[in-house]
């Protein structure tokens, strides 16, 4: 599964389980897989975009790199982006992906896992207080460069 034309895939398209609501497109929790895959999309920055969603995040990485984060994201390392929380690649990420020659690409011998919800996940003290929480998670996104111009003219074609 994945993008074969343009743009990184929606997560949604890795959901092996929900739990749905009466509302459609909001889940009380979705469990999604992200196993090994090709990227394969033209003309597009494969990473995963920034963004922020309506549902909060909860990551894991089970063995391997997780693409957008090789540095902070470890195996058996988890992230926590509640709803409407900015995220995505380490500034180093952003560079390489945005200067990649877009060749077919097989992510391999990668697991990870998250679940989203509609919910608002509150970390128990006895996570907040473990040695190993990363207080300078955000630290990774700081290098990165204001590249948006308010006043720049762009062609829509």
């Amino acid at each position: 599964m994945g993008a074969v034309n343009v743009d990184h895939p929606d997560p949604s398209i890795y959901t092996v389980m929900t739990s749905p609501t009466d509302t459609p497109g909001i889940a009380n929790v979705d469990f999604l897989i992200f196993p090994p895959r090709w990227q394969v999309a033209n003309d597009t920055f494969r990473p995963p975009p920034y963004h922020r969603n309506v549902m909060s995040e909860f990551m894991g990485l089970v063995k391997g790199v997780y693409e957008a984060r090789p540095n902070g994201f470890l195996p058996g390392g988890a992230s926590l982006h509640n709803c409407m929380l900015p995220h995505g690649p380490e500034a180093d990420v952003f560079e390489r992906g945005s200067a990649a020659d877009l060749e077919p690409a097989y992510l391999s011998d990668t697991l990870a896992v998250m679940f989203e919800t509609k919910f608002v996940l509150q970390p128990s003290k006895f996570a907040l207080d473990a040695s190993q929480l990363d207080v300078n998670y955000a630290d990774c996104w700081a290098p990165l460069k204001k590249n948006f111009s308010p006043n720049a003219k762009y062609a829509v074609g």
